[in-house]
Order: structure tokens, then sequence, then C-alpha cells
């Protein structure tokens, strides 16, 4: 049987998937300049052509995939695996990674190979979960993984965003409400348009309509664009340049729960597409996912790239495996030619961000919804290092626009603000977010034994400075790194085990005395 490449169905699931690439395209183009000081023509010239191949190769092989499954099966209705750049990822790397080592060396490049550094990791831990994702799946609660990934949701991708919203509501406003009707209510717009384009073009409308009344709301770039072709650049010796210093390691604890993320997420979104209808290979799929980021980290992109979550969205639209060709085409030469810069000029950032405020509730809401109700309390247990990040990032963005730093205004908060632990918690708050959350669980199930595993996890990690350990110095606070980084963390973890072993040790006394 012959199967079409393209139908009707493939342009609403193409919009749909390409307006959300194109938002996170656009926010690569501004957070990297905004946050981690890079030029903007360096990112339009060496990242964003990185980006757009490793977009582009997993797109045409989930698109071959579904058509090597419509073969097999006989089926029509085969719907390639949505793909595209992992947002929480993206938040994490230019947030706690990029930023901050630019914020203290100031230089640029420095931050961008960092970057590098770290969506090279999180390809091989993607690759390397082809072959023990379903181990790790098995072994780690469902609720400590998306509690870890709700605390960035709820803190570093809608707080930030919802402040800009509510501080250009002419524009930003009602694009966002627009967003929460068609994704909440799964409204239907006329002719099928998908509600995030919709959303955009009224931003759109608003923001230069109110321009030419005179209302200074929207202030496109004054550089005009140029046509131009940026070739994809590969970058080994700036991707290697960290392997052997101090700068890029000190962030695993970032970059191995992101990593851990999106092996989980993604198999998470292979049985949802299965629960659909359409039962992919665990791995190779995986395996693609996790080539795609490494791609992007060799030829310049600081970003991992991942199955997306909503499979069964764009099935219901109609889309099969011609609407990921198109993704992937269209991503790529709007890139390669310099597109996103002409887009910044005609859309504000500000009509897209309700589709980050969208992805950012929807993700800590499914972190309560798809665990058992009883691990509600975990999830929420686990949301705090999240905050405790958040809070210090605010209270360092305020002590450093006074004309302070840190380390001068740390003593005076005393029992006002216990800085000191809302440093300690926010160090490697991931993992803590994790393990903390893992722990919780295993209490809730009275499973004492595991959940002693998991807080000796927490005595090693604290031991060697993965979380909790720092310095505060006057350039601010620095990851410690060593044997016996954090002491006192490391000491009391391990006691909390050992009450935990006993509690187990308890139980089973009591279990062999009811049963004799």
């Amino acid at each position: 049987m012959r199967h079409s490449w393209f139908v009707r169905g493939d342009i609403d699931g193409f919009f749909g998937l390409f307006v959300d690439n194109l938002l996170q395209l656009m926010l690569i183009a501004v957070l990297c300049r905004v946050v981690a000081g890079l030029p903007e023509e360096f990112v339009t010239a060496r990242i964003l052509p990185g980006a757009a191949i490793s977009i582009l190769v997993g797109n045409l092989f989930y698109a071959w995939q579904a058509r090597q499954l419509m073969r097999k099966t006989g089926r029509d209705d085969v719907t390639a695996l949505p793909y595209g750049i992992n947002t929480p990822s993206l938040f994490a790397y230019v947030f706690l990674i990029m930023g901050p080592i630019y914020q203290e060396t100031k230089n640029p490049t420095l931050a961008w190979q960092a970057g590098l550094f770290a969506c090279l990791l999180s390809g091989v831990m993607e690759t390397g979960g082809a072959f023990v994702g379903d181990w790790v799946r098995q072994h780690t609660p469902r609720a400590a993984l998306l509690a870890a990934l709700a605390g960035v949701a709820i803190t570093f991708i809608s707080m930030g965003f919802v402040f800009q919203i509510f501080a250009s509501p002419a524009i930003a406003l009602v694009p966002m409400m627009l967003t929460l009707v068609a994704y909440a209510s799964q409204h239907k717009f006329p002719f099928g348009l998908p509600g995030g384009l919709v959303a955009i073009l009224t931003g759109v409308g608003l923001a230069w309509g109110l321009r030419a009344f005179g209302f200074p709301f929207f202030a496109p770039a004054a550089a005009p664009y140029t046509l131009a072709l940026y070739a994809p650049v590969p970058v080994p010796r700036d991707i290697f340049a960290l392997f052997s210093s101090r700068t890029g390691w000190q962030y695993l604890a970032v970059i191995v729960p992101m990593g851990l993320f999106n092996v989980v997420g993604s198999l998470q979104n292979l049985e949802s597409a299965e629960a659909a209808g359409d039962r992919y290979d665990t791995r190779p799929s995986l395996l693609v996912n996790g080539i795609g980021s490494i791609v992007a980290a060799l030829l310049g992109s600081a970003f991992p790239t991942t199955i997306y979550i909503g499979h069964p969205a764009w099935k219901a639209m109609g889309a099969r495996a011609g609407y990921s060709i198109l993704n992937g085409v269209v991503v790529t030469l709007l890139c390669l030619l310099g597109g996103i810069t002409l887009i910044l000029q005609i859309v504000p950032l500000e009509a897209t961000l309700g589709i980050l405020l969208w992805i950012g509730i929807i993700i800590t809401a499914q972190a309560f919804q798809e665990v058992p109700k009883s691990h509600a309390l975990a999830v929420a247990f686990g949301l705090i290092p999240s905050l405790a990040a958040w809070a210090l990032l605010l209270v360092e963005t305020t002590v450093r626009a006074a004309g302070k730093t840190l380390f001068e205004v740390a003593p005076a908060f005393g029992n006002d603000l216990y800085i000191h632990g809302m440093i300690a918690l926010s160090q490697g708050f991931l993992l803590s977010a994790m393990v903390l959350a893992a722990i919780l669980v295993f209490v809730i199930e009275r499973a004492f034994l595991r959940a002693a595993g998991w807080t000796a996890v927490a005595a090693v990690l604290s031991l060697v400075g993965l979380i909790h350990a720092y310095e505060l110095t006057p350039a601010g606070v620095q990851n410690k790194f060593g044997v016996a980084a954090a002491p006192a963390f490391a000491v009391m973890y391990g006691l909390s085990a050992l009450f935990l072993v006993c509690l187990h040790v308890i139980g089973r006394a009591a279990e062999r005395k009811d049963r004799g």
C-alpha cells in the first residue's frame, strides 16, 4: 500500500509544532544576548544554525520512522513523534550555567563554551539512556523527577515571564488569554488555526496597531534585516575547551538532572504515543534524540533537543509524517538565512510569552496529576529547592542593582532572611529536589529501607559538594567540590539514613512477631 507523504492534517500539525520551535529560537536569540552577553551577530551566525541542523536531523528521522511504521502496520494514520529544542533545558542552561559564568567572568565566549559542554554531556546521557533509560525510570519515583522539573517550570519558566506579561499588558495580556483559552479549553479557532499562532498574530496586530497611533509599547530593533547565508560551523575546539577545567564540571548538579529529565521525559512521550496507537521502538527513538543534542553541540548550539510532549494532540489534528518534514525544513531555512532576526523585528517577544506561561503551569500541574494522590506531598516538598534558587536569583539581582554584592550585605540580613540556608538549598537544587522528593515518597509508602538509600545518596552528594556546598566570596556564590565539601549536611543525612534503617528493622521485627 502506498502512503501519502503529506495530508491536509500535516498543515495544521506543522503550524502548531513550528510555533513551538519558533518560540524556542526567539528565546535563544534574546536570552543569549541579555543573560549571557553574547552579541546578536554571534547568536545568529554560530548558535542558531547549529540548533537548526539538530532540529532537522531529528524531524527527518522521526518522519522516516513514522513512514516505516505505516509500511509495517499497513495503517495510514501513523503520526511522527514531535521534536525540537528542550524548553526546560534551555532555561536551565541559560539561567543556571551560562548566565552565572558571564556574571562572574564577563566573558561571553566562556559562557557559550560552558553551554556547549553541558549540551554535549546531555546528548551523551540521552544516548546512553537508550540502553538504561527504562532502568532509571523503574528505580526513581515519578514524583522525584516531576517535582524537580515542576520547580524549574513554576520559577524560571513561569514567574519571570508572567512579570513581563503584566508589565506590558497592552500587547501581552490578550495573547496570554487567547493561549489559555486555546489550550485549557481545547477551543477550535476558525479555519483550524492553531491557538498559539492566533495568540501571536493578535499580539503582533496589537503592537503594530498601537505603534501606528503613537503608543510606544513596542520598539522593533533599528538595524535592518540583511539577507545572508549562515552556514553551521563545527566547533570542536570550543566544545572540548572546558573538559580539562573546573568551569564546566562544576555544573554537573544542573547537567545530570536535566539529562535524566530528557531521558525519562522521552520515555514517557513514547508511552503517550503508544497509548494513542503508535508504538515506536524505544532504542532508536532515544538514540536519535541523543544524537540530535550531540549534533547541536558540535555545531555550536548550547541547547539540547528532545522528543516533545503532545503526540496525541498532533494525531488528533490529522498530522502524519509530513508535518515533521515541513517543520524541520522551514526551521532550518529560517535559521540559515538569519530569519529569526527579522521575526524579532516584527513579532514582540511579549506576544509569545503566554505560550511559555502555559508550558510552565502545565508542567507544574502534571507533576501533581501524574503521581498517586498520596505522593502529592512529595511533589510539593520537591518544589522547595527550586523556590530557594529562584529567591536567591531575586536577592542577587536586587543587591547587584543597588551597587552592592551579596558578600557585602549577607551579614545584614540576620534572622530576617536566612540567606545562608537559602544559598545551601539552592546549590545543586535540581538534585536536591529529586532526592528529597524520593525520600518522602518512600517514607509515605513506609518503605524505610529505600528511603534510607536515597538519604544515603543525599549524604554522598553533600560530601562531594554536588548539593548544599558553597563558598560566599566577593565574586559571589561559588561552587565547592571535594572531600567533606558540606560536612554538616553529609553527617546529618547519614544519621537520618541510620534512623530510617532502624525503623525498617523494627518494622520487620514487628511483622515477624505478628506472624508468629
